[in-house]
């Protein structure tokens, strides 16, 4: 073993069960590549997962989701922590970064539904529960006649207030349905023409102290090619905008045949309004393509569209 190696990795993670999940499976990539490492998982609650009564874009946006998180390892309480990627900020504050992105699960938004197995069979005034301006947004332009109500919780909540009847049918993403066994749960995958998916959506991200080299280290291994360069794409995107959850903005990239795929939109809540912008290039050059389509998505309205939410 290399001397190198770790001896003890802690982990922070929040406790809902997805977030357990995702650390208890980057655990398990450690401990696969260090085997005499001691991997430990440090719980947390984070602000994000206390307020539950108002929608996140009224109360601080996805950084609730991450400052307990940072301040553990800030403190030495933890070595890395692990995020959803869409969970992160566009712009991660000093001294932190993304050490590692791991391949992605499937980045598409998923239709849940005790009544209907796709929004086209749902009638007018049925009622559609989702946490994220970015799907209302689209829901609203596509489907005009559906209520769209605001959905909070972890995961399983969510489920159990569709359940209960509180709404006709949910919208969430489809990796964490798939990553906790409930992959039956989804009545169907909304393609991205549909729901283009949040910058990151699928993925999940490894953070740490910038200056930790031994722990970036630890985890280049676990670094996808692919989807770090998407991911980074898409991310160039939110940043170039200045968006997060408070605005609708869904960015989504693909590599096929060497080839990257980038198409992004920035839209009004009420999806009155959207500006739409789509470029192909060289996977390498994954934040010129961002800065390109942030460009592009000014030339459509971004601005404006960016200003009218911000008012």
């Amino acid at each position: 073993m290399s001397p190198q190696a770790p001896e003890r990795i802690v982990i922070a993670t929040r406790e809902s069960r997805l977030a357990l999940w995702q650390a208890e499976h980057v655990k398990s990539l450690l401990q696969g590549l260090y085997p005499q490492a001691q991997v430990e998982l440090l719980g947390m609650t984070t602000r994000g997962d206390q307020i539950l009564d108002r929608a996140l874009s009224k109360v601080g946006g996805k950084g609730l989701f991450v400052k307990e998180l940072e301040t553990a390892l800030l403190d030495g309480r933890a070595d890395i922590a692990v995020h959803s990627m869409k969970d992160v900020p566009a712009q991660l504050s000093d001294p932190f970064c993304i050490a590692a992105i791991l391949e992605r699960e499937s980045p598409l938004d998923a239709l849940v539904s005790n009544k209907y197995a796709s929004l086209d069979e749902m009638p007018p005034g049925a009622v559609v529960g989702t946490s994220s301006l970015r799907r209302e947004a689209q829901i609203h332009a596509m489907y005009p006649y559906l209520g769209v109500t605001p959905l909070r919780g972890n995961l399983d909540t969510r489920l159990r207030k569709l359940d209960e009847g509180q709404y006709d049918a949910i919208v969430l993403a489809a990796a964490g349905l798939k990553r906790l066994g409930l992959a039956g749960r989804i009545r169907a995958t909304l393609p991205a023409e549909l729901s283009l998916p949040a910058a990151g959506q699928g993925a999940l991200a490894i953070e740490t102290v910038a200056a930790r080299d031994d722990v970036r280290a630890w985890l280049a291994p676990l670094a996808d090619r692919d989807t770090t360069a998407c991911v980074m794409a898409e991310r160039t995107v939110t940043q170039a905008l200045g968006g997060g959850c408070e605005v609708p903005i869904g960015v989504f990239a693909q590599i096929s045949d060497a080839q990257m795929y980038l198409r992004g939109f920035v839209a009004l809540p009420d999806g009155s309004r959207f500006a739409r912008a789509e470029l192909r290039g060289a996977p390498a050059d994954a934040q010129v393509l961002g800065m390109q389509l942030a460009d592009a998505l000014r030339e459509q309205g971004a601005a404006e569209i960016l200003a009218q939410c911000a008012a």
